[in-house]
């Protein structure tokens, strides 16, 4: 199987490259120049030439604060961006996934979110992307959007990464411990996005695989319980840590509001497609493992 994914050097990119070989399947990256999703022209022309048998839309406008100054730019890229990939798996006749996020939530549910949840973004990343799954559903593709939340991996800026090097200079770090999530390793995620990818070439016909669904690490946690897991795995192997001093949302103030539930409920996914993300607590450790083994800069 060949999965043509936009996007080159993202967290989902580059595990999808990772773990390709285990799966048995092609990952294609296409990106810049080839494809620019805030340009547009020449998507359909980009993808073709990839010869897919599906499509990952993983591209998009990630900087969450810095979106509230570029609202425009993140919509083109989020949401006319997502509707250019949907457009071109149409044409192909191939279907595509359509990754999304928490952020088209409010926060405010007192349960974990289900995929039928009434959706109102708190600030213009969230709007982004909720335009562009809107974006994907009207484009008449062969469609899956796939909405994950804290996503983490070896690859690129994320918090288990920052939570590391900070620990490196710092004994205390104050982090956030009214806020609650799903924390997602990117491995897990692509993986379960190559599973789902071979069961739709598979069944071409089969309704129930299609629409919307929940992949994020089994259970739950807040920023702060997460920071603690990753000093715990980091200094079981010799690595950095520091003590975790919880804090209020309020005490760190962002341009941007953050939902303050996060959680996921991913039954859907398991009873639709036969797929669990494992413990979160098993993958951070996992992620730590890797990243203390590579080279000190």
């Amino acid at each position: 199987m060949r999965i043509a994914v936009t996007g080159r050097t993202g967290q989902v990119v580059q595990s999808l490259l990772a773990r390709a070989e285990t799966a048995g399947v092609t990952v294609i990256p296409v990106g810049r120049p080839e494809l620019d999703m805030a340009q547009l022209e020449g998507v359909r022309q980009a993808l073709a030439a990839t010869k897919p048998d599906c499509i990952v839309n993983a591209a998009a406008y990630t900087a969450v604060d810095k979106a509230e100054t570029e609202p425009e730019l993140a919509m083109r890229i989020n949401g006319a961006g997502a509707g250019a990939v949907a457009a071109a798996a149409a044409a192909l006749s191939v279907p595509l996934t359509q990754i999304s996020t928490d952020y088209v939530f409010d926060g405010m549910a007192s349960r974990p979110w289900r995929e039928d949840d009434p959706t109102a973004p708190l600030g213009a990343y969230g709007r982004s992307k909720l335009a562009g799954e809107d974006a994907v559903m009207a484009s008449g593709s062969d469609w899956v959007i796939l909405r994950t939340a804290w996503v983490y991996s070896p690859y690129g800026g994320n918090f288990v990464k920052t939570m590391l090097r900070l620990a490196e200079t710092r004994d205390e770090i104050g982090v956030v411990s009214d806020q609650l999530g799903s924390p997602t390793s990117a491995f897990d995620l692509a993986d379960t996005i190559m599973a789902m990818a071979k069961a739709l070439a598979a069944r071409p016909g089969d309704a129930s695989l299609r629409g919307i669904f929940h992949a994020a690490g089994t259970g739950e946690a807040s920023w702060a319980d997460l920071a603690e897991t990753v000093f715990a795995a980091s200094a079981a192997l010799g690595g950095p840590s520091a003590t975790v001093r919880r804090i209020a949302t309020s005490d760190y103030p962002t341009p941007a509001r953050r939902p303050s539930n996060s959680r996921l409920d991913c039954s859907l996914l398991a009873a639709r497609h036969g797929l669990r993300l494992p413990p979160w607590q098993e993958s951070v450790q996992t992620c730590v493992a890797t990243l203390l083994a590579q080279p000190r800069s």
